[in-house]
This record gives structure tokens, sequence and C-alpha cells, in this order.
């Protein structure tokens, strides 16, 4: 992989090309599995299901999603050179997933945590493909970009 032979910039790129495939994968996960499979908890059960799955699932995606926005920004910043475009379409496809998710499926998720609708949870299932296409673009993206500084594009 050569950028200028700067190894603090190539670990930033696969950083975030790491960061980016981790919550892909969890994103489709959740939007296959976790999140369908909610309505079957049953309303007694629910409010204590989704408090646990909010606290649990926070410390799981947060700090990787921090990662992914900080090396998103900073590649945005310092692109490298031949995939400045592609770079700003990640950095607005990440933007993108923060203000879905803290506008959209955190306000959802702290309704649900009060008691289950099933309005509300249809809403989180749907609105949610927003952020599993975004990531998906992401990983699109990301791997077009170390694929082609490997030499093999």
């Amino acid at each position: 992989m050569v950028w200028g032979s700067n190894t603090m910039n190539q670990g930033i790129l696969l950083t975030c090309a790491f960061s980016t495939a981790a919550m892909t994968g969890l994103i489709w996960l959740i939007q296959i599995v976790q999140y369908p499979l909610m309505a079957e908890v049953g309303a007694e059960q629910f409010v204590r299901y989704e408090q646990q799955h909010c606290n649990r699932i926070t410390a799981v995606v947060l700090p990787l999603m921090t990662v992914e926005l900080l090396t998103a920004l900073w590649l945005a910043w310092k692109p490298v050179p031949g995939y400045h475009g592609t770079l700003w379409l990640a950095a607005v496809a990440v933007l993108g997933i923060w203000a879905s998710t803290f506008f959209i499926q955190v306000p959802v998720h702290n309704r649900l945590c009060v008691a289950f609708d099933a309005d509300l949870h249809g809403r989180l299932v749907q609105s949610n493909w927003i952020r599993t296409v975004l990531w998906s673009v992401r990983s699109v993206l990301m791997f077009r970009v170390v694929w082609g500084l490997c030499g093999k594009g």
C-alpha cells in the first residue's frame, strides 16, 4: 500500500475501513435479525428488554461509530490521492448515518424504552434501512480505496 509512504495515513485508512466493515456487518444483523424479533418479546418484558438492548448495543457501536466518524473526517480533510471524491462521498454517508441515528433511531428507542408500540417499532425497522444502505455504500467505497491502493484496482 503506497500513499506517500505515510504509515499514519495508512493506519487511519485501514482503521476507517475496518470500523466501516464492522458496522456494516452489525447493522445488517440488527436490521434482519434483532429489530424484527423485538416484536416477539412480549409487552410485559419489552421495556426491560429494550432498555438492556440500548445499554448493551451502545457499548458496542458507539466506540466503532466514533472511530469511523473521526477517521472518515480525517480522510475527507487529507484525502488519499486519486480518491478525493470517493472519500468525500464516504464522509457525507457517515454524516448521514449519524444524523439518522440521533434524529430518528435514538428518539424512537427512547420512546420504546417506556412502552412497546407496534407503530413505533415499525418506524424503527423501516427507518433503519437508511443506515443499512449508507453503511453498505460506505463499505463498498472504502473497499474500493483500499483495493486500489493495494494495486488491484
